[in-house]
């Protein structure tokens, strides 16, 4: 036997970029996350062509789940067509032969910065949170030694306490994006930057939903029909943003979670956040045909 029997001709780039090592490892945490819903799992973040910070985590994740047969969808706070959305889907499909889509309800694989798109995703869709913060800890412990043993220990206590303060300095809470939830009942986790509206899509949803963290080297994910419950106290129920009665200059929309988009004077427009679900009402609008999914949410409410 020689070393030349044991190795395989030399190749330019391994196929979904990463090397067939990174890919085992990942695919080894990727189960272990699985098997224990919200728990963080540490791994070896590998280098990829795009700055620590801009979604190295998740694409790292989708490079690993990536096959020929994929369609992969890259949004950006609800956006397809951002630069940071763009480059990546194009870069997935360069090296992968994936093909690309906008659409919420062709794509196996979506990867997403900030947004849970508001067409219910399906079973045999996958969904990729890009994270730049995965510890819901930090804010009460900035030692993450003592933050892995709270985790160990269940201890949550401080982040109660954070919400009370907020309740009883504001008279409601405010913690807005990358709202602490309870997962299967065990560990809380980080929800990525995702707004409280698009935390709900999570509990006991068809999908597999994917956390990761390049620049902290840790993922973590919620399996398919998991209780993903958000920190809140018996008295004061938790509140999505209360978008349900605006409408979005654009597609005529409403019902739906929307940005901001200041005007001159002092007013504002809003905007579907989602954007290819605007596209959609746009083009059935016209009379052309677009065909839309069901939605989590219905006239700004999620039915029980």
């Amino acid at each position: 036997m020689t070393i030349a029997t044991l190795t395989k001709p030399w190749e330019a780039m391994s196929y979904g970029f990463l090397d067939a090592s990174a890919k085992r490892e990942l695919r080894r945490k990727m189960l272990k996350a699985i098997a224990v819903p919200g728990c963080q799992m540490p791994y070896a973040s590998r280098e990829v062509p795009m700055a620590r910070g801009w979604g190295t985590g998740g694409l790292q994740v989708t490079l690993t789940l990536l096959r020929p047969s994929s369609v992969v969808k890259v949004i950006d706070q609800g956006a397809d067509d951002s630069v940071n959305a763009a480059s990546i889907r194009s870069f997935l499909s360069k090296v992968s032969g994936a093909r690309e889509t906008w659409d919420t309800l062709e794509a196996t694989i979506i990867q997403s910065r900030h947004r849970i798109p508001e067409e219910r995703l399906r079973a045999d869709q996958v969904l990729v949170l890009q994270v730049p913060n995965p510890e819901p800890l930090r804010p009460v412990e900035p030692n993450m030694s003592v933050a892995r043993q709270m985790h160990a220990d269940a201890d949550y206590g401080r982040l109660w306490l954070i919400l009370y303060e907020q309740i009883v300095r504001s008279g409601r809470v405010m913690q807005g994006a990358a709202y602490p939830s309870l997962v299967n009942g065990r560990h809380v986790m980080t929800p990525s930057p995702i707004p409280r509206w698009d935390v709900p899509k999570l509990h006991m949803a068809q999908h597999l939903t994917f956390l990761s963290a390049g620049r902290e080297k840790r993922l973590y994910a919620v399996p398919p029909f998991t209780r993903v419950e958000p920190l809140v106290f018996s008295d004061v129920p938790f509140q999505v943003e209360d978008h349900a009665a605006l409408t979005c200059h654009r597609s005529g929309l409403t019902g739906y979670f929307m940005n901001e988009i200041p005007q001159g004077g002092g007013g504002s427009q809003f905007e579907l956040s989602d954007s290819n679900l605007g596209i959609k009402a746009i083009r059935q609008a016209e009379g052309a045909e677009a065909r839309v999914g069901s939605t989590w949410y219905e006239n700004g409410k999620m039915p029980q």
